[in-house]
């Protein structure tokens, strides 16, 4: 893949963290029973990124839960005989809780599918909500996030790359043609 160019600096990532956290609180008119759960891989350290500031901005601490999508996916027969999974860690009852999903770009909507099915095996939560810090449209299905860093529209044959320090040692979003 060729570089094509830098989206959102670690100080864009930051701001728009930012906002989403004031949008949750805002959207979901305070904080009772609101807890984040982050889409592996970089999902988890979004929301542990939200989980600060809202915490920040309201001094209250949310939980937060990490959640594996691989058995759910809907093109599990390709990815091979025997995919990798890291499981699911969600230390809380999701029942009757306002879940924010978290994920990092939102392409096709097939993983926020796989990831609303994995939370509904987990309990009966009253609402669902879906937060990513890049939307890129190509959207397969009837799936929108309620909370977005930057819209980004880019062709087929571009992809996009979110780099966190937590995973990749830097922070930034870039893109590529493929």
């Amino acid at each position: 893949m060729e570089y094509k160019a830098t989206l959102m600096s670690g100080d864009d990532i930051d701001r728009a963290l930012r906002r989403i956290s004031h949008q949750i609180i805002e959207k979901n008119h305070g904080l009772d029973n609101v807890c984040l759960i982050g889409i592996r891989t970089r999902g988890v350290p979004l929301a542990q990124r939200l989980q600060r500031h809202i915490k920040a901005i309201e001094g209250v601490s949310i939980p937060v839960g990490e959640l594996d999508i691989t058995l759910y996916r809907d093109d599990l027969s390709r990815v091979g005989e025997l995919p990798e999974v890291k499981g699911s860690s969600v230390g809380f009852s999701v029942e009757d809780k306002i879940v924010v999903l978290v994920d990092d770009v939102i392409f096709t909507s097939r993983t926020a599918r796989a990831a609303l099915e994995a939370v509904m095996k987990l309990g009966r939560p009253s609402k669902i909500q879906l937060c990513a810090l890049i939307d890129r449209g190509h959207t397969e299905l009837p799936i929108r996030p309620n909370y977005v860093g930057k819209n980004i529209p880019t062709s087929l044959d571009e992809a996009v790359a979110v780099r966190l320090d937590e995973t990749d040692d830097k922070d930034g979003v870039y893109i590529y043609v493929k």
